[in-house]
């Protein structure tokens, strides 16, 4: 089983998990989410692969951040990652590609992301998956316009966007190019 595949059935297990730990049946999932329960019961199963936006209405129901979640599903992280070693996850259908440089760790309250999206990607999240959220994005290639707390930024190649995440959040990839930025993560 390839390292990708074995990830994707430990996230479908983890979720299932955090379902069952609320005592939801999957129609109360699908109620707080927004999701249907047919997708969720899929999701669950392991017989299709979240997107981007589906993993983050459920970080957002289940209060975490999209890399703690993540984590959950990986091995104890070692002091030093190599960039081998940094957990990668895709979702081909928005165009949107995640690194983990340095995932949550327990005692640790910050994290590190890597983030590209293809020319023409476009990604929402409905609301912070932590209300209070600080994030610092710093956009390493390209440019991204970036919505956060209503407000909507151009972030270009060098330039660095910071707030705390109260709201939805929107990510558009701009100009011709992909564009890749790195986020930094502070929890509340």
């Amino acid at each position: 089983m390839r390292n990708l595949e074995a990830v994707d059935a430990r996230l479908a297990d983890r979720l299932a998990e955090l379902r069952v730990e609320r005592g939801w049946p999957l129609e109360e999932l699908a109620h707080r989410s927004g999701i249907s329960r047919s997708t969720l019961s899929r999701l669950e199963r392991g017989e299709i692969s979240p997107t981007a936006a589906l993993l983050g209405k459920l970080c957002e129901v289940y209060g975490r951040t999209m890399s703690r979640l993540l984590a959950e599903v990986e091995d104890e992280p070692p002091q030093v990652l190599t960039a081998a070693a940094q957990p990668v996850w895709r979702d081909e259908e928005s165009g949107f590609v995640r690194r983990s440089v340095s995932p949550p760790h327990p005692g640790l309250r910050g994290e590190v992301v890597e983030s590209t999206l293809r020319p023409g990607a476009d990604i929402a999240y409905d609301a912070p998956p932590v209300p209070g959220l600080e994030q610092h994005i710093w956009v390493l290639e390209g440019a991204v316009e970036i919505t956060a707390n209503g407000r909507t930024h151009l972030v270009e190649a060098g330039d660095c966007l910071r707030f705390r995440l109260w709201g939805g959040s929107r990510f558009r990839c701009q100009g011709p190019g992909p564009s890749r930025y790195a986020i930094f993560v502070v929890l509340p």
